[in-house]
């Protein structure tokens, strides 16, 4: 069981449980080691603090100990006090270093205090016997009797003195050896921690790397080989990993991933199937429609000529009857005439019209910059006949646009020629044009005083053919917004009726910004140019 559950541990679960085991025993060894070095830096500090200066002290003390009997000796030899000098040195000396020792000295240093004390006491004993007995003896009986006091002392205090001085330095070494015994074995412990810490470190590195390679690097190339195996085609093979159940879960994903594939690709080829079908039939349509349009053309040359010959023999005999017989036939027939000659000029015109409205976008010249100032400037010409000498025609700062020039000259001469003829009675007509910019496009705007348009008709005013009043009220074919609609939707545009105006008409345009300045800001209105029209 328990190995079951050591299994089903994630990889991320199995990287930490073994980086916390190594963290534990690094831990474990930092803590040893920095016992250990505290311990090493007593003892260092023992040898070079503590045991190297009591032993330096202890030879310079035996040193005092040599003046003190040296000056004894050469004071009772001369009598002079200056040779007593290094005896009074000497004392200062030894009070000195007996203090220094006192404070190096640790009271678990028992042996090295039990020493020096000896030899305070052998020091005393040999100043009462010898050295203050002699220095009295001089300054009172002279050198002679000094001399043969010093003669008749024994050198017993003295070398019992030096013997204790002796001992008080093998103690001291005794502990300087041991403390520098103990640095040398704190270092050879830090040696063995850090060889442990290594030795940790390299074994948790190893097992990282087993650890990867058996639960990542080879399960993952074994699943790359699985997945190539699936792109080169092989939809069917069901994707499975043995790595870490991380991986095992990505397989689990990526074969939902292959089967959905799969899923999709039937249903991919299924529908190019659909599409090859759909691709004959509009294949078949495309030839049909192209052997429609042949067949267009040949009506609208059929329209253009064949047709319109007869009818303008019916509309010029018609009218030679009216000139003819006119007044001569009674009323009936006159009437009857001329109701054959209207409906043959109306024939015309319809058929005219037609034909100008089957070639936009069929019959083209290709696009170009197109001055709409310079085709308001041409339409104004060509309007001039309609316009009476009353009509006034304003333009504000037209742009440049992209198009064909012939199509917009219509475009404007249908806009405006309703304009003019859809006028108030009395009333003279005024037609302002205008543009702005927005966005990626022009808006251009035709307005009029005129008699306007009804709310209710405005979804069928661009509808071909349709008219809003009576043929005898107004002349036309009811064409003209039809051509206008085509035209602005053949430039890319398209166009509405303005129904928030209060009087005339307002239609709304949009036609495509040049490429090249569709990141300019709009541009602001020229001052507005007026045009009269004049007769």
């Amino acid at each position: 069981m328990r190995l079951l559950n050591l299994h089903s541990w994630t990889l991320r679960r199995r990287i930490l449980a073994l980086c916390v085991t190594v963290g534990v025993l690094l831990s474990a060894l930092g803590v040893l080691a920095a016992i250990t070095a505290a311990q090493n830096n007593r003892q260092l500090d023992d040898v070079l603090d503590r045991a190297s200066p009591m032993r330096a002290n202890g030879e310079m003390l035996n040193t005092a100990y040599v003046d003190q009997e040296t000056g004894v000796r050469g004071f009772a030899i001369t009598g002079e006090e200056a040779n007593l000098e290094p005896y009074t040195r000497g004392l200062a000396d030894e009070a000195r270093l007996i203090t220094t020792l006192d404070r190096l000295i640790h009271p678990e240093d028992t042996e090295v205090r039990q020493a020096l004390d000896v030899v305070r006491q052998r020091a005393d004993e040999w100043r009462r016997e010898v050295a203050e007995p002699v220095i009295a003896t001089v300054r009172s009986e002279g050198t002679q009797a000094a001399q043969q006091e010093i003669k008749g002392t024994s050198t017993a205090q003295f070398d019992a003195l030096r013997n204790a001085i002796a001992a008080m330095q093998g103690d001291i070494q005794v502990l300087r050896t041991e403390s520098a015994d103990a640095a040398k074995a704190g270092s050879r412990t830090m040696v063995a921690i850090q060889i442990a810490a290594a030795a940790i470190i390299i074994l948790a590195g190893s097992a990282l790397l087993l650890l990867l390679d058996r639960m990542v690097s080879r399960p993952v190339t074994e699943l790359a080989e699985q997945v190539r195996g699936v792109a080169d085609g092989d939809y069917g093979k069901r994707i499975v990993s043995s790595g870490s159940p991380e991986l095992a879960g990505l397989a689990d994903d990526v074969d939902g991933m292959r089967r959905k594939i799969s899923a999709e690709l039937n249903e991919v080829r299924e529908a190019r199937a659909q599409i090859e079908w759909v691709n004959d039939q509009l294949k078949a349509q495309t030839e049909e429609l192209t052997r429609s349009n042949r067949d267009l053309e040949q009506f609208a040359y059929v329209a253009s000529h064949d047709l319109q010959e007869p009818l303008r023999k019916v509309a010029s005999f018609c009218q030679l009857l009216q000139r003819r017989y006119a007044g001569k036939l009674d009323e009936r027939a006159d009437q009857y005439i001329a109701f054959a000659v209207d409906g043959a000029q109306r024939m015309q015109r319809l058929i005219n019209d037609l034909l100008a409205f089957s070639r936009i976008g069929r019959l083209t010249a290709g696009f170009t910059e197109v001055p709409l100032d310079q085709v308001l400037t041409d339409v104004k010409s060509q309007l001039e006949p309609r316009a009476g000498e009353d009509a006034e025609i304003s333009w504000t700062g037209l742009p440049t646009v992209e198009g064909e020039e012939p199509l917009l000259t219509t475009l404007f001469v249908n806009l405006i020629g309703n304009s003019l003829k859809f006028r108030r009675p009395d009333v003279p007509p005024v037609i302002r044009v205008s543009a702005e910019r927005d966005g990626d496009e022009w808006r251009v705007n035709v307005r009029d005083n005129g008699i306007g348009i009804e709310t209710e008709f405005a979804d069928k005013v661009f509808v071909i053919f349709q008219r809003l009043h009576a043929r005898d009220a107004y002349e036309g074919t009811g064409i003209g917004l039809a051509i206008v609609k085509k035209i602005v939707e053949y430039h890319g545009g398209r166009i509405w009726l303005d129904l928030d105006v209060e009087e005339g008409t307002s239609i709304w345009f949009t036609l495509p910004v040049l490429p090249g300045f569709a990141d300019e800001k709009p541009t602001a209105p020229a001052q507005e140019t007026q045009k009269e029209v004049t007769a």
